[in-house]
Order: structure tokens, then C-alpha cells, then sequence
């Protein structure tokens, strides 16, 4: 007699064989796809990929004024990270190049709160509050990894370049406009359906393209820097956000939403702003990929410390 599993157990494997059949069919494939190719995916999906898919999930969402609480929780959290990230320069990263600064800054602070972070909230949590989650995104990106991070990232780079230009060319901040003044206009049922759609292709193949990019890595960063990064992002700051949470009447599940997405591991973005402007790249990836690995330890943490009484 086979006894039930426990709902959160059937999610966690549910996800987990998601990320893993996703992710493993980009390191499968990694040894077969140049470089070139994969260049021109990565700006077909900076350039249109990403914008569709801002586009589709803001408009398949139900927003109103509560949800932008997530928005300020996730700035408050990319903040947090960055003054974080800061403090250990000051103490064990004096000596660094600029470079490393900036590569270990980026990755303390941009989550990958959208082709993982949907994926892992929807499997967990279900649509009740992913809202919440599509607008944690949508101020991650803009304030954060497109925002403060691009400004970071030409400011400690090898290539000079101007962060403001880059910031107000960013095609996600004027997908994310679109998006919202599309929003009250009325849609026919096939539009927005084919936009969620794209949206999710859009996330399929980004987790693709994530796997291709770890099976290509030839060299790693060093660990000390790299295993930093990750603790400020994917254990404190979350961790942080979980027990300020604890203070305000929030439901539990939507609590245990914000501090899955405050916890998820480097963004793919970082590694676009590391080639964009001369950054570390050893590092970059390096935490890319031992934070998907890591994810696979925290997630569980996060359930156990706060998803209590939701299943």
C-alpha cells in the first residue's frame, strides 16, 4: 500500500523535474551549438523574447493597487543585497580589480525572478498571487538588474560605455509601459491567451539557453567570491525578507511568494551586462550555475521556515 505524498513534495518534484529536464537538454545540446548561434538567441531574446513575454504575463495577471507592495519589497531587497554586497568589498574584497566588483555585485543582487522564479512560484503556489510575482519581476529588472545594475556594470567594467543611454534603450522598460497601458483596454480571449503562450515559450527557452551556457563553461571563478555572492543572495537576503515579512498581515502563502523570489539564484542578465561592459565572466557563470544547484537545497529551507500550515 503506497501512502500520499505530501503536496509540497509532489511540487517540489514536479519543479524539479521541470528545471532539470529544461536546463539538461541545453548542457545535452551545449557541445553542438556555436557560439554565433548563441549570440543571436540571446539578442533575439533581450530584443523581443523578453519584451513578449513582459508583455503576455502583465496582461494575463489580475493587478490591482496591493500588488505593488511586491514591487517596493523587491527594490527594499535588491537594495538590501547591494549594501550587503558593499560591506564585503569593504572587508574581504579591498584588493579586487574592478571588474570582479562589479561581477560579484551583480550577482549578489539580480535574481532570476522570472524564467525560474514563475516556474518555481506557479509549481509551489499556484495562480492566486502570481501577480505578485510577475511585478516582483518587473521591478527586479527595471530597477535592478537593467537599472542600478547596468550603472554598476559601466562603472566597474573594462569598456566604457554610457549606463543612463543603456538604461532608456532597454527594451523591457518599454515592454513593462506597453504592457500597463494595454492593460484597461479591452482584449479578445485568443490575444491574450497567445501572448501567455509566447510568454511561456519565451521561459522554456531561456532555461534551455541556460543550460547551454553552463555545458560551454570553461573555467570557473574563484570559489571564495562566488560562494559569497550566493550567500547574500540566495540565504540572507531572503532570509531577511522572510522574518521583516513576519511583522505585516500577509497571508502565509503570499509571504512564502516573496521570499522564494527575494532567494533565487543569479539572473541570465548578469551575464549580458558581464559581456556587455567587461566584467568577470569566470565569476559570473560560475555563480549562475552553482546557484541553480544551490536552489535545489534553499527552496525546501524556505518551505520549512516559512510555508508552514499551507498544505
Amino acid at each position: 500500500m503506497f501512502l500520499p505524498m505530501p503536496a509540497e513534495l509532489v511540487a517540489l518534484i514536479k519543479l524539479y523535474s521541470t528545471l532539470t529536464v529544461c536546463i539538461g537538454l541545453g548542457w545535452g545540446i551545449s557541445a553542438y551549438v556555436h557560439r554565433e548561434w548563441l549570440h543571436w538567441v540571446g539578442q533575439f531574446l533581450f530584443w523581443v523574447g523578453m519584451p513578449v513575454s513582459v508583455v503576455g504575463f502583465v496582461l494575463n495577471v489580475q493587478l490591482d493597487w496591493s500588488v505593488w507592495w511586491a514591487g517596493l519589497v523587491s527594490v527594499l531587497a535588491f537594495g538590501g543585497a547591494w549594501g550587503l554586497g558593499e560591506l564585503w568589498l569593504a572587508g574581504w574584497g579591498k584588493h579586487w580589480s574592478s571588474p570582479r566588483k562589479g561581477s560579484f555585485l551583480l550577482t549578489s543582487m539580480a535574481g532570476n525572478t522570472g524564467y525560474v522564479g514563475y516556474p518555481v512560484c506557479l509549481f509551489l503556489l499556484g495562480p492566486t498571487y502570481f501577480a505578485w510575482a510577475v511585478v516582483f519581476d518587473l521591478a527586479n529588472t527595471l530597477s535592478g538588474s537593467y537599472g542600478l545594475g547596468v550603472w554598476l556594470a559601466a562603472r566597474l567594467g573594462e569598456r566604457s560605455a554610457r549606463p543612463w543611454l543603456a538604461v532608456v534603450r532597454n527594451p523591457i522598460l518599454w515592454s513593462a509601459l506597453l504592457a500597463l497601458l494595454l492593460y484597461p483596454v479591452a482584449r479578445p480571449d485568443w490575444l491574450n491567451g497567445g501572448l501567455k503562450t509566447l510568454a511561456w515559450g519565451v521561459v522554456v527557452i531561456s532555461l534551455v539557453l541556460t543550460g547551454v551556457r553552463l555545458g560551454q563553461i570553461r573555467q570557473w571563478g574563484k570559489l571564495q567570491a562566488v560562494w559569497a555572492s550566493l550567500g547574500i543572495k540566495m540565504l540572507v537576503v531572503p532570509l531577511l525578507v522572510g522574518l521583516v515579512l513576519q511583522f505585516f498581515p500577509l497571508a502565509a502563502s503570499l509571504r512564502l511568494l516573496l521570499v522564494l523570489q527575494a532567494g533565487m539564484p543569479p539572473a541570465l542578465a548578469t551575464l549580458v551586462l558581464t559581456e556587455a561592459y567587461g566584467l568577470e565572466p569566470g565569476l559570473t557563470v560560475s555563480a549562475i550555475g552553482l546557484g541553480l544547484g544551490l536552489l535545489l537545497v534553499t527552496l525546501p529551507l524556505w518551505l520549512v521556515l516559512f510555508g508552514a500550515g499551507l498544505w
